[in-house]
């Protein structure tokens, strides 16, 4: 194998591969990425066996062929030389030779026969959605996404297409984010993505990115973006019924300014730490939300206003998941449900439905 390409374009594509391949493996192979040279295009894989990320880019190829080089170092090498232009070369005994400039590399590589096999997807049937959406919806759901082994399907999101709609749903046990989008597909797909994939999925979503090309079978998915290809394997199991986990009636309601309630919530947390498990204390009544904490650091109290309807309340919560609801709302303002101090919160927008965030209160001692 022998050809020439950009440093830059090659670099990128590297650092994006590379974030697939394993960095501790009995498999050697797996520490790599694939390089295949072929019609003046190269292409590079990593692959972890339950992800991977794979891109195409321009080369002029010379000699035609494949090999497997050290991610890590490779990765080191290419971003670290002087001039603008590579010339890589690989011969029959996997020897690696990298030259740039005055820069030349001798390292040893693998055969690509050693490469695991990657997954197949034959299915045509593809689902289109606009690059923002998708990661505006990704970003809004990932926080709740379970890292116990509890339940592994909690591990990832369930996607439901239905009725023209994508929705994305997550839960960890203790909340539950709900993200949803209209999409011009007549099907109806119901499937688990690891929460591993689809951060990797939002990291290659950029400006740039128009529309991306979602194409599932039987065990695995394809995210493809731009000229990157996201593989991954869907998680088998069964998603907890999360509809009958929404409260159907609220006993308070109320709207409030997004931030100048994450603003109080972030005064009141300045007296927490990871071993203070004490819970922020809401009390909602009189147009005003008064927040208070008490940690053995000290006490805390601050309050804004907000339009309250319905009866008045005082309930607790873990500041760090209250604020996770409140941050990911991207809203300037969202409106609130209680049914109670021991029911769960329900955080909406005030127009529309895009979004529903659930948030299980902590129990409160006097």
């Amino acid at each position: 194998m022998k050809f020439e390409c950009n440093r830059h374009t090659l670099t990128e594509a590297v650092t994006n591969v590379q974030r697939a391949v394993s960095t501790k493996s009995s498999t050697p192979a797996l520490e790599g990425i694939l390089v295949k040279a072929e019609n003046n295009k190269l292409q590079l894989y990593g692959y972890d066996l339950d992800i991977c990320i794979t891109t195409t880019i321009e080369a002029s190829v010379r000699e035609e062929g494949a090999a497997i080089i050290t991610a890590r170092l490779f990765s080191e090498i290419i971003r670290k030389l002087p001039e603008d232009n590579i010339k890589i070369e690989v011969d029959e005994k996997n020897i690696v030779y990298i030259t740039s400039g005055r820069v030349d590399y001798k390292i040893i590589g693998m055969p690509a026969s050693d490469y695991p096999e990657i997954p197949d997807i034959r299915s045509t049937d593809t689902v289109k959605i606009d690059g923002e959406a998708l990661s505006s919806m990704i970003r809004q759901t990932i926080y709740a996404v379970s890292d116990k082994d509890i339940k592994p399907a909690h591990k990832g999101s369930l996607f439901e297409i239905e009725d023209g709609y994508i929705r994305i749903i997550s839960v960890d046990g203790y909340r539950l984010a709900i993200r949803t989008e209209k999409i011009d597909y007549n099907g109806d797909k119901t499937f688990i993505v690891p929460g591993k994939s689809l951060l990797e999925v939002v990291k290659l979503i950029t400006e740039d990115t128009k529309t991306i090309d979602i194409i599932v079978s039987g065990r695995h998915i394809i995210f493809k973006i731009g000229t990157y290809s996201v593989i991954s394997r869907l998680i088998e199991g069964e998603f907890m019924n999360y509809k009958s986990s929404i409260p159907k009636l609220h006993s308070t309601k109320l709207k409030v300014n997004t931030r100048k309630f994450i603003n109080t919530i972030e005064r009141m947390s300045l007296l927490l730490t990871d071993k203070m498990k004490s819970p922020i204390r809401c009390l909602i009544d009189d147009g005003m939300i008064k927040t208070s904490c008490n940690t053995p650091l000290g006490n805390a109290n601050d309050e804004i206003e907000a339009v309250i309807e319905g009866e008045g309340v005082e309930i607790g919560f873990n500041n760090r998941f209250l604020l996770d609801a409140l941050r990911y709302s991207e809203t300037d303002e969202v409106n609130l449900a209680l049914n109670g101090a021991l029911s769960p919160m329900v955080v909406t927008p005030t127009e529309g439905d895009s979004f529903l965030f659930l948030l299980l209160p902590m129990r409160l001692t006097r």
